[in-house]
């Protein structure tokens, strides 16, 4: 499969997007010119040059610097985010699917019920419930999104039961922990990676969508949706402050996007 993956263009321009992004946040310390919220209001909206490389905002912030720092909050957040909703639905979907009927049938009204409602609506809700900051963008995100992780592994998982190896490990006398963690967690792995990888493309644009709104991080904070937000007066007379966070969003979710099709591709192929 990793063969196939470096052969496959799509793959290695995802892959590529993806190393640039997760690069840019863990070594932004080392490439930004400047402190993010560093402001000199003699460089207001200052052009680039070698100093500000991408010019500087209208508080005199360099724009590159936040744009660097932004990729570290958009990921310090939507990568955790992520991994918890993996678990989460790795653990429910496959215990809906092998720990009978009337757990199966509780555990899919409850995810029918999340699923019914916009994942925007539920986020909003619990923002509004719990206010702004980075803590409440974590759990509005994780309440919104894990219903559809945990539909989606049931799925897998269902296939799996039907296999020949499940009927053996239930001869075996293999107890539900065992049968989930030793077996269909592994098989049903491979294809949740890649719906994984699409979540990842849904939570920065979620978590960038928050702070558009001036519902999650402060327009004081280097995130590329709270830059979208502070930049949005100066649409008509600087549209570049708007266009350097929007890029910066595009190109991190089609990469996450580009990767994950890539290798359903893949699977698809290989099945």
């Amino acid at each position: 499969m990793i063969r196939k993956t470096l052969k496959n263009p799509q793959a290695i321009v995802g892959l590529v997007l993806i190393i640039a992004v997760l690069l840019a946040a863990a070594l932004a310390p080392l490439l930004a010119p400047h402190a993010p919220n560093e402001t000199d209001l003699t460089k207001k909206f200052a052009e680039p040059c070698a100093d500000y490389p991408l010019g500087a905002d209208e508080l005199g912030r360099c724009e590159l610097s936040r744009l660097l720092y932004g990729s570290r909050a958009s990921m310090s957040i939507s990568l955790p985010v992520l991994l918890i909703i993996a678990l989460l639905g790795l653990v429910l979907g496959t215990l809906s699917a092998c720990g009978g009927k009337r757990l199966d049938a509780v555990l899919s009204f409850v995810c029918d019920t999340f699923i019914a409602f916009p994942q925007l609506v539920i986020a909003i809700a619990i923002i509004g419930i719990l206010g702004s900051g980075a803590r409440s963008v974590i759990v509005a995100i994780i309440v919104a999104m894990w219903a559809w992780f945990a539909r989606m592994v049931r799925s897998y998982a269902m296939l799996e039961m039907g296999k020949d190896y499940v009927l053996a490990a239930r001869l075996a006398g293999c107890g539900t922990a065992k049968l989930i963690f030793l077996h269909l967690i592994p098989n049903v792995l491979p294809q949740f990676i890649v719906y994984l990888s699409t979540g990842v493309a849904s939570s920065i644009i979620m978590v960038s969508g928050f702070a558009f709104l001036g519902l999650g991080l402060g327009p004081e904070t280097a995130e590329w949706g709270a830059m979208l937000n502070g930049a949005r007066g100066t649409i008509y007379s600087h549209p570049e402050m708007l266009v350097y966070p929007g890029a910066c969003i595009l190109l991190a979710a089609a990469g996450f996007n580009l990767f994950g099709e890539a290798l359903r591709d893949i699977l698809e192929g290989e099945a």
